[in-house]
């Protein structure tokens, strides 16, 4: 019986931090192929929001790679030709993309890019392959460990679910969130002399795969659940409410008057980067304590607390 459940655990621990290399692998994939596709059919991606995210998308990149033999099938061949290939596409996104192709301005290299670019579809097939074979495997063992309750949360799939697993261990080496927190490196740095103290940024002391996999937890739980979302934006209000509401933004940097300064015209400036800067800096340090508070959770739903040692 104990053996029976170890194996599946140890298997699973051992095998997640590969499926997240090969997600990791994936991205970069799909990085490489998007900027190969930008050149080979710059206006695709004007037409289509997400390319690689939707079945169209694919086929296009695929099969048409040069906007000219898109130009040249039209609308209705178009979706006869995806039709034929389980693919159902409107008319609307039909002429979309057909007109797309139409406009769309030849760049220097484009026949090298559509070389590169199919080398770059069997490489995502292939990553894509291996990932659902590890996903597919993992599924059926995580049952077995005490952390597919994560499972049951919107934004954590298997993948988050088992990387986590195989970063933090068995429950039991952990006593409270803190330790787990401070193993991560998501603990400030602290600077204290003669009764001053001060708490700097994280340290990023410890295993960069637990941080990864709580910051993973966090960006997934943020991205699907609008409580956290919420609770992420009002963190980042309380850090810093200029920063974070567009209706404190100045208009204009800061400057000396001079002599000049009435005869020319008033003119409008973007936000400066100073701003621009600290906006993303509180909204960053709204997410970061959103996931700490729901990694608490986490971390109480997947290590009860067991009898404490005396």
């Amino acid at each position: 019986m104990g053996s029976g459940v170890s194996r599946p655990t140890g298997w699973t621990w051992s095998r997640s931090p590969i499926c997240c290399w090969l997600a990791a692998a994936r991205t970069a994939a799909k990085n490489q192929l998007l900027t190969q596709l930008d050149r080979a059919f710059p206006a695709l991606s004007l037409a289509l929001a997400d390319v690689l995210g939707t079945k169209v998308g694919r086929l296009v990149a695929a099969h048409f790679a040069d906007p000219a033999r898109l130009a040249r099938l039209g609308p209705g061949r178009f979706r006869e030709f995806a039709a034929r290939r389980g693919v159902k596409v409107n008319r609307q996104v039909a002429g979309r993309l057909v007109e797309a192709a139409r406009t769309a301005l030849p760049t220097a290299g484009a026949g090298i890019a559509r070389q590169i670019l199919q080398a770059d579809f069997a490489l995502l097939g292939d990553l894509e392959a291996q990932i659902a074979a590890a996903q597919e495997r993992i599924a059926a063992l995580l049952p077995a460990t005490c952390y597919h309750v994560l499972t049951t949360t919107p934004g954590w799939g298997v993948i988050r679910a088992a990387g986590y697993a195989a970063a933090l261990g068995p429950f039991t080496r952990w006593g409270s969130p803190a330790k787990v927190y401070r193993a991560a490196g998501l603990t400030p740095a602290l600077y204290a002399s003669a009764g001053w103290r001060h708490d700097a940024s994280i340290s990023r002391e410890g295993s960069v795969h637990l941080r990864r996999a709580l910051l993973g937890l966090g960006i997934g739980l943020w991205q699907n659940d609008p409580a956290a979302r919420g609770y992420a934006s009002a963190c980042a209000h309380a850090a810093n409410p200029a920063a974070s509401s567009p209706a404190h933004w100045p208009t204009a940097p800061a400057r000396s008057p001079s002599r000049w300064s009435g005869t020319k015209p008033p003119a409008t400036h973007p936000v400066g980067a100073d701003q621009a800067a600290s906006f993303t800096t509180a909204a960053a340090g709204g997410r970061l304590r959103a996931w700490k508070a729901g990694s608490d959770a986490v971390i109480a739903m997947a290590a009860p607390q067991g009898p404490r040692r005396v």
